[in-house]
């Protein structure tokens, strides 16, 4: 090739994906085979494929047919005077910003069916503070949070079970400060109270 030639730019489809990526479409696909939308066999197919696809126009065909998941809105919340919270089964958006206010604000992921590979969080903790619970298997990525005063504590583990989503936090610790961590022994009897109904 001629050294003042230009390399040909490479279409959308050509550029390389992610394990992330692949493993979002893993999701989709076993929840389109739980719905019924596809059998078991062609499941398996279709999962040799996602697994070993190196590019978008390998991945893109394995859901082209499937109906596609409109994304929910970025959700802001304000603990305000009286507090705020999402707890139980809620529709989990890839943005979300919390302000913890007078009151403090609860996020609780660990009853939300999410098939996203990734989470962005901005929360700052100002006077009542934030906590924020993630299943066991979910991984954070905090490198981007500040304590303030009140101090940031990430109580998480750092292993990932395969398609779940990482949580990228970032913010301030405020004056009451933000934690981030896995169910407590409490948390952990009323969700089994809740799964055994």
């Amino acid at each position: 090739m001629d050294a003042n030639q230009q390399p040909t730019p490479l279409r959308p489809d050509q550029v390389r994906v992610s394990h992330d990526e692949r493993e979002a479409v893993v999701e989709r696909l076993n929840t389109a085979a739980a719905e019924g939308r596809i059998d078991f066999t062609e499941l398996e197919v279709r999962l040799d494929s996602a697994l070993n696809a190196k590019t978008y126009a390998d991945l893109a065909p394995l859901t082209a047919d499937l109906p596609q998941e409109v994304p929910a809105e970025p959700l802001v919340l304000k603990g305000g005077l009286n507090g705020e919270s999402r707890t139980g089964r809620w529709r989990v958006p890839a943005q979300i910003t919390v302000y913890g206010g007078m009151g403090s604000v609860k996020l609780d992921f660990t009853q939300t069916e999410c098939r996203l590979p990734e989470i962005a969080i901005e929360a700052h903790g100002q006077t009542g503070g934030v906590t924020i619970v993630i299943p066991d298997g979910w991984v954070a990525d905090t490198s981007e949070m500040s304590p303030g005063l009140g101090g940031f504590r990430d109580k998480t583990t750092s292993e990932r079970l395969s398609g779940t989503p990482r949580i990228r936090l970032a913010g301030n610790g405020g004056a009451a400060g933000v934690v981030i961590r896995h169910p407590n022994s409490w948390e952990r009897r009323t969700q089994r109270r809740n799964q055994g109904r």
